[in-house]
């Protein structure tokens, strides 16, 4: 039955921390590795898309308006026709015969009322929105900002136990750490020792085979 139930993969609250010259020799093993392998450093991974070779793709309305830039920047956006509006040029004058006489001031009197519909309901629907805007537009505002403010305090709230968690976890882990690591200290030297050991016994055997052989040409002679 092991001593130790638990495996980490690493003890930063036991181990020493390695020496500069450990460090060095790590950095250099890991290079020499990397030159080995043929890996070229200085060139991005092929799974990596260069900077250079990405073309950004764009809606038709923008591509326009990059144009519309591009030929002229100081002008001005064109997509909401202002017009609209503006003050209506008044028709000419007509009389009782002048819808036989002249069609075309009919076609401009039909042009103009139809502006003025669409400035007219336009109007109307504005006024509409800024009364419903008065009425009750602070009241949104201030539950708009309560409900954020919820969500922020939500989001501090998880912000913090998530914290609360991650030092409970590191306070757990140094715990178990130093509560295993007189015997961790003890297996380690045991095994020093016991590598030792078995160096010392393949020595000594390697002497006494030594011995043996000598022994033998000894008696051949």
């Amino acid at each position: 039955m092991p001593l130790i139930h638990e495996s980490y993969d690493s003890l930063p609250y036991v181990d020493a921390p390695p020496d500069q010259a450990t460090v060095e020799a790590a950095i250099g093993l890991i290079a020499q590795d990397i030159q080995s392998a043929g890996v070229d450093t200085a060139q991005l991974h092929p799974a990596l898309i260069p900077a250079t070779a990405y073309t950004p793709t764009f809606s038709d309305a923008v591509e326009q308006e990059h144009a519309r830039l591009l030929a002229d920047a100081n002008s001005k956006l064109s997509a909401i026709d202002l017009t609209r509006y503006e003050d209506l040029e008044a028709p000419p004058t007509t009389n009782p015969t002048s819808d036989e006489d002249k069609p075309e001031v009919l076609a401009q009197w039909n042009a103009a009322l139809k502006k003025a519909y669409t400035s007219s309901e336009y109007v109307n629907a504005r006024l509409i929105e800024l009364g419903l805007l008065e009425k009750f537009g602070k009241n949104a505002w201030l539950i708009a900002n309560n409900h954020h403010e919820d969500i922020l305090k939500g989001i501090e709230e998880e912000l913090a136990d998530v914290r609360r968690q991650q030092q409970e976890v590191e306070a757990l882990r140094r715990q178990q750490q130093e509560s295993v690591h007189a015997e961790i200290k003890t297996l380690e030297e045991t095994w020093k020792q016991g590598v030792g050991r078995v160096l010392e016994t393949e020595v000594a055997a390697e002497g006494l085979k030594q011995q043996i052989l000598e022994r033998r040409r000894a008696g051949a002679v």
